[in-house]
This record gives structure tokens, sequence and C-alpha cells, in this order.
């Protein structure tokens, strides 16, 4: 195998003769791993020197899976010191967390799915963050990350999220009727959205899946996606076989998803084997769409023209409730702690995962001296509508919510509905040569 000639000029060949944990370490793997304990029964010919020096390092090392990480083990062979990351250079939330005592700690463990500290960090140390704007500088692999690595991760989400504590607890809310207003002025907002991820239980992350899963979690996808049925009907379109036509009105309708160019993404692992398993299905409005193993296993977007969030965030909470049910009855539900909310692989999405989010006309307001003081006292967000570090056009803008955890989807979207609103407003006195310094609001 390739993979172990690779390693024959790192470390020699182990000499198994008279090796008394072999027979020891085939028996548990027996009970634990059949499958690859099949393999060592037949021949000590057959047996792959990784896999059987890890069911023999299982004696020390106390490892879980039987195929996974053996990388992992053979860094044992350098101090904690010599593997530690040169993060000094580094602007992200992981490199200003992580201490060589804390590497030092964590760099041996692993999720029952085999993810590790070094694959959690990977992002952040080969991508040291933009100079002015602090990234996360870490993924997660799988729903257990965040529980075997919360040393690192509980400082890092507090640190992201407005200091969010390890004993706080996430709400919850997906009842449209509780939002107020959100009928805004056409004549200002030209479009409406919100969107979220979705982690699927019993699967791992992107970042770390194998090909089966994906492919699983695609199949999964379709199927409930092929049962919706009233304003929610709708197509799936795979990545890998859509025909030239069907790209054409996707790219058209500006709902096509492509290969991370990204180094962040990359370097977590969201780009591997692209385009399998991927997809994109939407209604037959094109109001509600789902993205399929693009950075989390599912995307959920509702949105259309102009300014009612109010039902854009209708089919939003009814459309995810849908799909949710039917993963259930087919004992996959979403991936959700009362602590973190939905679980998904960026931290910074943690809690609600959304993003609601309006393109508005502010052109007098966006050049006012307090533009981005007022966009902070409401807790909303601004960019150019070609996406993060696009440049606005025209004076319109994206704008939504900053927060995603510790407060519910009714609370982030009355957020964006007020502030936007209020926005609208100044800009109409802006218009007339009025002042608006009354206007602006205390911090909430």
């Amino acid at each position: 195998m390739a993979n172990n000639a690779a390693l024959d000029s790192r470390q020699s060949a182990p000499d198994w003769s008279g090796c008394e944990i072999k027979s020891d370490c085939a028996t548990r793997a027996k009970a634990n791993y059949p499958a690859a304990a099949e393999s060592i029964a037949r021949s000590d010919d057959l047996i792959p020197r990784t896999v059987t020096s890890f069911f023999c390092a299982d004696r020390v090392r106390n490892a879980i899976m039987p195929f996974g990480n053996t990388h992992n083990n053979f860094k044992m062979n350098f101090s904690s010191d010599e593997e530690f990351p040169d993060l000094t250079k580094h602007n992200n939330h992981m490199a200003k967390v992580l201490t060589k005592e804390m590497y030092a700690k964590l760099r041996d463990k692993q999720t029952p799915s085999g993810y590790t500290l070094d694959d959690v960090i990977q992002t952040g140390v080969d991508n040291p963050g933009h100079p002015f704007i602090m990234t996360v500088g870490c993924v997660a692999g799988d729903e257990e990350t965040y529980e075997v690595f919360k040393d690192l991760l509980d400082p890092i989400i507090s640190d992201r999220h407005s200091g969010y504590k390890a004993t706080d607890k996430h709400r919850t809310d997906l009842n449209f009727e509780n939002l107020k207003g959100g009928d805004l002025d056409p004549e200002y907002v030209l479009s409406s959205r919100v969107r979220t991820g979705r982690s699927i239980k019993g699967y791992t992350l992107p970042p770390h899946n194998s090909r089966g899963e994906r492919r699983a979690v695609e199949d999964l996808s379709v199927q409930a996606l092929a049962s919706l049925d009233g304003e929610f009907k709708g197509k799936y379109y795979p990545l890998k076989s859509m025909t030239d036509k069907e790209q054409e009105q996707l790219i058209e309708d500006h709902f096509l998803f492509d290969k991370p160019v990204s180094p962040l993404l990359i370097a977590a692992g969201m780009a591997r084997d692209w385009p399998d398993g991927r997809g994109i299905w939407h209604n037959e409005d094109k109001t509600f769409l789902v993205w399929v193993n693009e950075e989390d296993h599912l995307r959920v977007i509702s949105m259309q023209k102009g300014g009612n969030m109010k039902e854009v965030f209708r089919r939003f909470c009814v459309g995810l409730q849908k799909i949710e049910e039917i993963f259930k009855k087919n004992n996959h539900g979403f991936m959700w702690n009362e602590h973190l909310g939905y679980v998904l692989t960026c931290p910074s999405n943690l809690g609600t995962g959304l993003r609601g989010g309006v393109h508005v006309k502010l052109p007098k307001l966006s050049t006012h001296a307090k533009f981005e003081e007022i966009l902070t006292r409401l807790r909303l967000q601004k960019r150019g509508t070609g996406g993060v570090d696009t440049a606005s056009v025209g004076g319109i803008f994206d704008i939504s919510n900053t927060d995603r955890l510790g407060s519910s989807e009714v609370e982030q979207v009355q957020a964006v509905v007020d502030g936007v609103k209020l926005m609208v407003e100044m800009e109409k006195k802006l218009e007339k040569g009025e002042s608006i310094d009354s206007m602006i609001p205390a911090q909430k």
C-alpha cells in the first residue's frame, strides 16, 4: 500500500515474532471490530502494518477506532513541543486560546470517529487569519468534537459569541407566529432571506466524513426532500450529473454553489472528492432551497424578492420542521443540545446557525459618519451584495444579524426586522435633508 510505503522511511517494520500481545489484540479486535479482525485471523501476510500496530498500540494509547487516525500515533514519536504549531503570526480565535500546555494535554485524544486535536486546528494553522477580521481557526469533525476538545473549544466559543459561558443554555424558537411585524418597505428592501445549517445525527461532519458517509447523507436527504408536497414540492440536482441546461439555470437563479476556493474550507477538508455526494434542491417556486453536503450536511434557505420577511420566516420555520420530522422517522434527527443549540461544522454557526438578511438600499445612511456605530448598536452586520469582503454597489447592502448563539431564531430575525425598519426610516429622513441624531438607538 502507498501509505505503508511512505511510512517505511520514517519507521522500520515492526518485528511481530514472539509478540505476546498480538493474539490479545486479535481477540479484542474480533470482539469489537469483526471486519478488521477477520483479516487478522486469515494470515499474518494479510495484516497491514498500520492496522496491526494500531491494535497493539491500543493497549498503551487506549485508541478507539481500528482504522482511525494512525497518523496521530506516529506523531507521538515526537514531543509536544516538537509538534506544537507556530502560531506567532496568527490572528484567529484558535491561536488566541491554544497554549503549549493545552496542546500537550489534548494531542493524544480523539473522538469516537477518530477526529483529533490536529484535525480540529489544521485550518487555523494553515490560515493565519485576516489582519482586521478575527477568524475562528478551527472546525468540528463530528458531534463529539465539542465535548472531547471542550478545553479548547469552550473558550473559543465564548470569545466568538460575546462571552457565552460553558454553563449557558441556548434558546430555540421556530414558532414564526412569535415574530412581530416583518413586512418591510419594498421600495428600499429588494430581497429577504433566512438561512441556516443542519447536521444529521449518526454521521460525521463534512471536514471528516468518508465518501460512503457523504453519499449516505445525500441519499437520506434526497429521500426526505422528495416526500415534501404543497409549497415545498421540488426537485434535486446532483452536482456531478446535472445537465448544462440545469447548470445554466441554477447559475442564473444564483442557486449554484461551486467547489470551495476559500483556503479556510480547503484546509478543513471540505473540498475532498468534489463534487461527489453534493447537490442542490429547490421547490417549484424557487423560494425554498437546500444545499446538500456543502459546509454542513444541509444548508436550508428561504427567500423571495421584496421586503416580506414575515413570509420568508414562516416558510423557513415550516419547511425546516417538516424536513426534521421526516429525518426523525428514519431515526436520524438533527444534532442539537441545550448548551450549543444546533451543532454545526464551524463554531461560529452554533446555536441557531441562522443568518437572516435583506438587500436594502441605503445610499444616504451608508455615507453617514455614524453608520457603523448604528449597525453595532443594533447588533447587525453589513456586506456587499456579492457576499463577504465585497463592496456595496449603488448604496445597496446585505444587512444581517450578528448573533447566533444564546438567542433564538425569532429574536435574531426580529433584530433584523426592527433594525432594517429603523434604518429605512433614517434613510428617508436623510433624503429630506433632516438630522437622524435623535433616532440613533441605544446599544442592544
